[in-house]
């Protein structure tokens, strides 16, 4: 970087000279070069404008290696990236431009996943790669992918572009799980993680759970992994989520207690197999209803875990309408600085509660009453069914929530 260089004696007047011209970099601390000089850093793109003062004996010099000043160690990495785009581009930046620039994005590891309004067209035409890279180096990331609209294919699949780098393979660990995928291919949604840690509680051992909608294996590995599920059936019908799933069973060392069904969940064809049936799909699972109760076992039942998003009207309840508590895990806390949060969040540190809504209870109730009806039509015999739990994951849109059914299900004795 370009500084002046003066002796010790001048370098406090010099200092104040160029605050007063704003020439000075303030990015960088004050360094001693040859001869015990004083070298304070200017701005490169005002190296124009400098005019040496004849009162102070000095001359422009080049810094190597500078040194950052408390300042810029403390900026946060959006801060930094601006500065950085702002030195780049100098007279030509704007504020057009400055809004280009992001203030959130989700980090993989090495690789940074922007969100789809960021550095539209016009830092592209100015800056060309040199921008990835520049954005990479600012954000302390060796990839880069901007993510688009998800696809309405029926597989909820991620449009991601990657910028920088040759693959878009990452690798999460969450509750000791390990989790890889390839951010181009898959959706990966951290905003899941109470329901992942709550799944991983639940009393499973010597069970058989069968995953309708497995994915990379978001809940189908807490099972295998924490609850202790002596055996797993997971269905994916996408090709990509079936391969990083493959990979997950093995990096977990599950691979020998799981069966994957690769295909529509609608077609499966197996049977009276299970003591638990997880149904993590939404908006709605409903489709795959029938299917849970066709692979419940015929002669003990089990629990469906039933997601499902439920708009909730934004009047408040009155008084006397009874309330009940559902539980909210922490919420997600590994996401730095800089980086998208979940709207529901509270930095990672604050316990969320949720209380049940009247209309939670009125679709968990009329969500029992189908299954119940659907259980016996299939075995041509009662069944009772009971709401275990309503458990509330996320706010997926205003007044729209995301919630989990814990529902069991048993044959009626004779």
């Amino acid at each position: 970087i370009p500084a002046l260089a003066t002796e010790p004696q001048f370098a406090q007047r010099l200092r104040e000279h160029l605050e007063e011209e704003q020439l000075l970099n303030g990015r960088y601390r004050l360094q001693e070069v040859l001869g015990g000089r004083v070298a304070l850093p200017v701005l490169e793109e005002k190296l124009s404008e400098l005019q040496l003062p004849r009162e102070m004996p000095c001359g422009l010099v080049w810094i190597q290696d500078p040194v950052p000043s408390r300042a810029a160690r403390r900026q946060t990495p959006a801060q930094k990236l601006r500065d950085e785009l702002r030195q780049l581009l100098g007279e030509s930046w704007s504020e057009e431009l400055e809004r280009d620039v992001p203030r959130a994005w989700q980090r993989h590891g090495d690789l940074v996943l922007l969100s789809e309004d960021s550095f539209r067209a016009a830092l592209w035409e100015k800056l060309g790669p040199v921008l990835w890279e520049t954005v990479a180096l600012a954000l302390g990331a060796r990839r880069l992918a901007r993510r688009g609209r998800v696809l309405p294919d029926g597989m909820r699949s991620p449009s991601v572009t990657l910028l920088l780098g040759q693959d878009g393979w990452v690798e999460h660990v969450d509750n000791g799980i390990r989790y890889t995928f390839d951010v181009t291919k898959c959706m990966f949604s951290p905003g899941n993680i109470t329901e992942k840690l709550r799944v991983a509680s639940l009393p499973c051992s010597g069970e058989v759970l069968v995953d309708l909608y497995a994915g990379i294996g978001y809940f189908t590995l807490p099972y295998l992994v924490h609850a202790a599920a002596a055996f797993a059936h997971a269905c994916e019908w996408n090709s990509h989520a079936v391969e990083a799933l493959r990979r997950n069973l093995v990096l977990n060392g599950v691979q020998d207690r799981c069966r994957i069904h690769h295909g529509d969940s609608r077609q499966l064809e197996l049977r009276d197999v299970a003591d638990r049936v997880n149904l993590g799909l939404i908006p709605s699972s409903e489709e795959g209803w029938p299917v849970a109760c066709r692979v419940l076992k015929k002669g003990t039942g089990g629990v469906l875990h039933i997601h499902h998003n439920v708009e909730t009207f934004p009047a408040l309840a009155p008084p006397q309408t009874p309330v009940l508590l559902a539980e909210r895990g922490s919420p997600e806390g590994a996401i730095s600085e800089g980086e998208a949060q979940h709207p529901t969040e509270d930095g990672g540190k604050k316990t969320l509660e949720a209380r049940i809504r009247p209309e939670w209870q009125r679709w968990a109730e009329a969500t029992a009453a189908r299954i119940r009806g659907l259980l016996a039509e299939l075995h041509g015999q009662p069944w009772r069914t009971s709401i275990l739990h309503i458990e509330a994951v996320k706010s997926y849109a205003p007044h729209v929530h995301h919630l989990v059914l814990d529902l069991e299900c048993r044959p009626t004795l004779p």
